[in-house]
């Protein structure tokens, strides 16, 4: 996951709102999506004994020791961590501060921004759909979204080409297939590529750590106009892919994303707590953010307050402050440990959680198998997550076949179905002057496994 932090500056994006969200604008000849699971998920969190678990107690406490050294260090203010195993959590705990400042103790119900983490549950929105029949992975995306019928693509194209500004286009020689956008391999990037990055800001188009005007639709239209990257499925770019295809869902359910997360995924899982945009009581549940730059150490990201960081901007009061229409599937939720951790046991057990099942296990099965071979050096990428699909790629404690992801705001974790282990971090933290703690804590999560 070294590589991760690295190479994804893009891990990016943001929170999700159940506010009466914006009518969405339909092109499918689908029909709305059905209604949600009758059956929700209430129960409280299945706990056990580390050592009932095949986990050592002492062993795990060395998460906590590692992150309060952080703390105590004065690079991150706080965290939350969570270790399951065999469908049970057997360790869970707050740190430090959600709000230094404030004196505001991290609590383990805290509320995270987890940016890139939305990909994931967007990549199980498609699925869900795709499940239903609505559309084959390998079907052009412009049958559902035209604007993506004639899409140009930068000559020479991107890696041949790096840093020059965008020139001559030639056609696409395929269409771009929903396969393309689950897997990052459509030729779409983020506002930091040295070479389109700057359109992507002139036209307006978010990225879910701003405050947003319009709908993710008016935003996925304008990024249809400008070129690709490169042409689709021949190389891999991090990318806006998943706010396409959170359009894509809203296309074909007929659906804001907010609503369809809400009745289809939140609910059903028993996720109270995640959401784009959060409703004003829970604000105050929402951790603080922090930047750390080594010149002037942990500082808090103020309201109001943009960051900037070459051509990409970032805001911390985007959950609550500005409009609530703007649902970017790539990076745009709001969540908790606990929440999350719903979420990956559903994929762990096979697409079901407590009776309700949102997948097919065959569906989790494709999702995280690798799909980009000879694209990547250092790790695979599946249907929304990362995959260490060969033992090439396990260059730190873990299993081959796990899959995991992280976010911008410092969060992460893993799914592990050989050791039948999730583990979670959430921090809120940007940039991280290179703190790796939260990798450091994923591979803590492992060392305490003694059966």
């Amino acid at each position: 996951m070294k590589t991760l932090s690295r190479r994804l500056y893009a891990l990016a994006v943001l929170i999700s709102a159940l506010v009466a969200p914006a009518r969405p604008q339909t092109h499918s000849k689908r029909t709305i999506a059905p209604p949600a699971a009758s059956l929700s998920v209430r129960a409280s969190l299945v706990t056990a004994s580390p050592e009932a678990v095949g986990l050592s107690s002492e062993r795990l406490e060395r998460i906590s020791d590692a992150i309060q050294k952080s703390v105590n260090d004065g690079r991150i203010a706080g965290g939350v961590s969570l270790v399951a195993r065999n469908g049970k959590v057997a360790y869970f705990k707050a740190v430090g501060m959600a709000d230094r400042e404030g004196q505001r103790p991290m609590r383990t119900d805290n509320i995270f921004r987890i940016c890139s983490m939305s990909k994931p549950i967007t990549s199980v929105a498609v699925m869900m759909l795709y499940e239903e029949g609505r559309f084959t992975l390998n079907e052009p995306v412009s049958d559902f979204i035209p604007e993506f019928k004639d899409v140009k693509v930068l000559d020479p194209p991107y890696p041949q080409d790096k840093t020059s500004p965008p020139g001559a286009t030639v056609a696409a020689k395929r269409p771009i297939t929903i396969r393309h956008l689950l897997t990052h391999t459509s030729g779409l990037t983020y506002h930091w590529n040295d070479r389109v990055g700057r359109a992507y800001v002139e036209a307006g188009i978010g990225a879910g750590l701003l405050q947003q005007e319009g709908t993710i639709g008016d935003g996925v239209k304008k990024l249809a106009r400008i070129p690709l990257l490169f042409q689709p499925g021949d190389a891999w770019e991090y990318s806006l892919a998943d706010d396409v295809l959170g359009y894509l869902v809203e296309v074909v359910s007929g659906m804001p994303l907010a609503e369809f997360f809400r009745q289809r995924i939140f609910q059903p899982l028993g996720m109270k707590d995640t959401a784009f945009f959060l409703p004003d009581e829970k604000v105050p549940r929402l951790a603080t953010a922090y930047t750390y730059y080594p010149e002037k150490g942990l500082q808090p990201i103020l309201e109001k307050q943009a960051v900037k960081e070459g051509q990409f901007s970032y805001s911390a009061d985007y959950p609550y402050r500005g409009p609530r229409t703007y649902f970017s599937g790539g990076g745009g939720l709001c969540s908790t440990a606990e929440d999350y951790y719903r979420f990956c046991q559903m994929m762990l057990n096979g697409g079901e959680l407590n009776g309700v099942r949102l997948l097919s296990r065959k569906s989790v099965e494709l999702m995280s198998q690798n799909h980009v071979q000879g694209k990547l050096q250092e790790m695979g990428y599946g249907l929304g997550f990362g995959v260490t699909s060969e033992p090439k790629f396990l260059t730190e404690l873990g299993s081959v076949g796990s899959y995991y992801w992280g976010g911008f705001y410092y969060t992460s974790f893993v799914i592990d179905p050989k050791e039948h282990l999730i583990a979670i971090f959430m921090g809120q933290l940007h940039p991280t002057g290179g703190l790796n703690l939260d990798e450091k804590t994923i591979r803590l999560a492992y060392q305490a496994i003694k059966d």
